[in-house]
C-alpha cells in the first residue's frame, strides 16, 4: 500500500527512518554504492520529501502500527 511520509526520526544504529501516514515506520538509509538516497542525510532533504509517497510492506502484510520506545 502507499503511504505518505509524515515524519523522520533516527534509530538505535543512527539510521534515518521515516515515520509514515498509516502509523508505520520504514528505514531510508544512504549507504552508497548499494542503496542512493543523499536527501535523507540532510534536514532541507528530509523536508523535501515530507509527503512524498512510499510502499508500506507493513501494511501489505497487515502489520500493527509501530510506536517510538
Amino acid at each position: 500500500m502507499i503511504q505518505a511520509i509524515t515524519g523522520f526520526h533516527k534509530d538505535e544504529e543512527d539510521d534515518w527512518v521515516a515515520e509514515l501516514q498509516c502509523g508505520h515506520f520504514q528505514h531510508v538509509r544512504h549507504k552508497p554504492p548499494f542503496i542512493n538516497r543523499p536527501w535523507v542525510v540532510t534536514e532541507a532533504g528530509r523536508l523535501g520529501k515530507l509527503g512524498a509517497c512510499l510502499q508500506c510492506k507493513k501494511c501489505d502484510l497487515g502489520e500493527p502500527k509501530d510506536s517510538l520506545a
